[in-house]
């Protein structure tokens, strides 16, 4: 498949590296559309560089998030995700789970919130009665004290980045530019950031930072450090490709919830977190947004399913049916 060159400043077939910094003009996006087209159908994978969020609004995120992590594990503790409210996780539950492979715990920390977090109890109640993240109240630390403003608005531009790639995605897809607008007026995403500790002690059988999964929603944009390195990405049977963090960019995966909308056109692909060498007692952080459409919409697939036995089969299963089951099997 031709791909743009203009758009494309790396050119690894299988997690490319595209630039968006054309994306203002009607023919940059259209040069856009068809290189997402490309990577969505080929691993699923791209690395987005010219995105427009600063650089020192990044670091600043950085740097709150950490020094959340680093605290006492007392004072992390008063945020513990509980009962009625999404926080702290000492463990971030087994992300092989979500595909019924059975693996010890995951060796991440974990802190989280949504964007429906900040509703009102009365206003939650209507996000429907499944099991889903979205529901909770965020429950935010006293320490650092800028954490609370900084993660809200990195989550605002999150969204609002997101929401453009969506529109990219439809142009892709041969739809009108505005499809998935009215999909994400409500949306239900999230900020679910991963805290490597430092590897003392040689992991379990089977044990990883991350486990090999797919993700289940609709889009993820994931911030990594630049030197750090550990994402993998599937490519064929069993050749694990390294993600390289580069300088200011972004990784952008789309989830099963996407795959299964574009009748596996485009593809979900396993990736996972290896464990450091043993010598290397290094922490590692990640930022990943994952952006949900409404937990009330009703997603049916574009077109006819393809062969792919890797896609679930749905006529039509609404958001909250099908996030609340993926879920569930992680912290199970």
């Amino acid at each position: 498949m031709h791909v743009d060159r203009a758009t494309v400043t790396v050119a690894d077939g299988f997690v490319p590296v595209i630039d968006l910094s054309s994306r203002n003009t009607v023919e940059g996006r259209a040069a856009l559309a068809r290189a997402i087209d490309a990577a969505c159908t080929g691993s699923g994978f791209f690395v987005i560089v010219g995105h427009g969020i600063p650089q020192d609004f990044i670091d600043r995120m950085f740097t709150v998030t950490y020094e959340f992590f680093r605290l006492p594990d007392e004072e992390k503790e008063r945020v513990a995700h509980r009962p009625g409210v999404s926080g702290f996780r000492r463990t971030g539950g087994s992300t092989a789970h979500s595909l019924d492979q059975q693996t010890p715990p995951d060796l991440c920390e974990a802190f989280s919130v949504h964007a429906t977090g900040e509703l009102s109890e009365e206003e939650r109640r209507k996000l429907g009665n499944e099991w889903a993240t979205w529901t909770l109240a965020n429950i935010w630390p006293e320490n650092p004290p800028e954490f609370r403003k900084v993660w809200q608005e990195y989550m605002t531009a999150m969204g609002e980045l997101a929401a453009d790639l969506m529109r990219l995605f439809a142009i892709a897809l041969d739809l009108d530019e505005t499809f998935f607008d009215d999909k994400f007026d409500h949306h239900g995403s999230s900020i679910a950031v991963n805290y490597y500790p430092p590897q003392l002690t040689p992991p379990l059988p089977g044990q990883w930072r991350r486990g090999p999964h797919t993700d289940f929603g609709s889009l993820t944009i994931l911030y990594q450090e630049d030197n750090r390195g550990g994402l993998q990405v599937l490519q064929g049977e069993d050749d694990w490709r390294d993600v390289c963090a580069i300088p200011g960019s972004f990784v952008v995966n789309i989830g099963d919830l996407m795959a299964l909308w574009t009748g596996g056109r485009w593809v979900s692909t396993m990736h996972r977190v290896v464990t450091p060498q043993p010598d290397d007692t290094s922490s590692r952080l990640t930022i990943p947004y994952f952006y949900l459409p409404n937990h009330d919409a009703s997603i049916e697939p574009m077109r006819p399913f393809t062969d792919s036995p890797a896609v679930e089969r749905f006529d039509t299963v609404t958001v909250s049916e099908w996030v609340s089951r993926k879920v569930q099997k992680i912290f199970s």
